[in-house]
């Protein structure tokens, strides 16, 4: 099995038309994903591929999640902890952060999830009453 980095996955996903290189290494990332063998990623390559395509690229979310769509419906792919990886793309769909929906749902058997940030996360995950609870300390 090979893993694959966020960059290999970012030149896969995205056409940087404008850059040589860049085209270079999608064709070779192409190769390597539609190669039919088996693949890993692990769940910090799809953070940061979120954080790639939304804050480099200028993709909005609806983009990547029909990117990460794909990679999960790639076959000869692995995703690490697939079931959290799933379930925050759906919370990031329903209004979440990507990053604080990944951080929740990876706590999926902890009584509860604390955190400073009561107006993005706390509130939000309340309004959608996600379990575990999103608290503030305390």
């Amino acid at each position: 099995m090979t893993g694959l980095d966020t960059n290999v996955l970012a030149r896969y996903y995205v056409d940087d038309a404008a850059d040589d290189q860049a085209q270079r290494q999608r064709l070779v990332a192409r190769r390597l994903v539609e190669s039919g063998r088996p693949l890993f990623v692990c769940k910090t390559a799809i953070l940061e591929l979120e954080w790639v395509l939304r804050g480099y690229y200028g993709f909005a979310w609806d983009e990547i999640a029909t990117v990460f769509a794909h990679l999960l419906a790639l076959p000869q792919v692995t995703v690490e902890d697939r079931t959290a990886v799933e379930r925050a793309v759906s919370n990031a769909s329903a209004g979440l952060d990507f990053a604080d929906a990944l951080h929740h749902a990876s706590c999926a058997d902890c009584e509860r999830l604390v955190t400073f940030d009561d107006r993005r996360f706390a509130r939000r995950a309340a309004k959608l009453a996600l379990a575990p609870p999103v608290a503030l300390p305390g």
